[in-house]
């Protein structure tokens, strides 16, 4: 265990307000790709750019190129946590992680056992009928071509597509939880979402650490900057 791991494990020790904030490295080791790294999704390029794609208006003006797109590169349903998921659900069954908060849609945070998980971007296990708002689950999607409602209205995920707004109440929420810890883990993320990346600024705590295999623009204001995959460095930390 080198000393950047042993000075993370001691401030974990040390702290009983934790708040993890994390992106699409988390989940990488996962076997989900990430966004903007070589082999990422968004580095995919056809008759439209993914960020098109992924956008309010593309959903509704092309929904079935929508929803091609979306199965074969946002939905990976067999996915398992992996040591990054797991190290922090077992912080929250100990009383010190308080909260996680996530830009990532795919759940494996819930599947590993964590509770209070605000998902600012959404979730790809729930979709409802922008008619009627009946709700539907993820096999729905998986295994229609183009989801239709029993009343004939297209149903959508219930994941924030670029031009749509984040949830006003999860994001003060997330803002409330960053406010009140003492150290806060940022991981997988390279902080250049907006406004995503903005709740970093309401930090006031002790000990700010990031850990991403890249820089981000806040590394300089960081207590400790870890290099190196997230799921390798919880594995490190031997939380039992």
């Amino acid at each position: 265990m080198n000393q950047q791991i042993k000075l993370l494990k001691q401030w974990i020790e040390e702290s009983d307000n934790i708040v993890f904030f994390g992106g699409a490295g988390v989940s990488t080791e996962s076997g989900i790709p990430d966004f903007r790294s070589s082999k990422g999704i968004f580095n995919v390029r056809g008759q439209y750019s993914p960020e098109e794609i992924v956008s309010h208006t593309f959903f509704y003006e092309h929904p079935q190129e929508f929803y091609d797109f979306y199965r074969k590169k946002m939905v990976y349903p067999h996915a398992e946590p992996n040591d990054c998921h797991k190290a922090l659900s077992l912080l929250e069954k100990k009383g010190k992680l308080k909260a996680i908060i996530t830009q990532n849609i795919d759940g494996l945070h819930q599947k590993s056992g964590s509770k209070e998980v605000i998902e600012l971007h959404g979730t790809i296990h729930q979709n409802h009928c922008v008619k009627c708002h009946k709700s539907y689950p993820l096999s729905y999607i998986i295994d229609h071509s183009l989801p239709t409602c029993s009343c004939g209205g297209l149903i959508k995920p219930d994941v924030i597509l670029y031009e749509e707004p984040l949830d006003d109440e999860k994001y003060k929420r997330a803002e409330r939880f960053i406010a009140k810890a003492d150290l806060l883990i940022i991981g997988g993320t390279s902080l250049v979402v907006f406004p995503a990346s903005f709740l970093i600024r309401f930090f006031k705590g002790k000990h700010l650490v990031i850990i991403n295999k890249s820089k981000t623009p806040y590394d300089n204001d960081a207590d400790l900057v870890i290099d190196e995959a997230i799921g390798e460095v919880f594995q490190q930390l031997e939380i039992v």
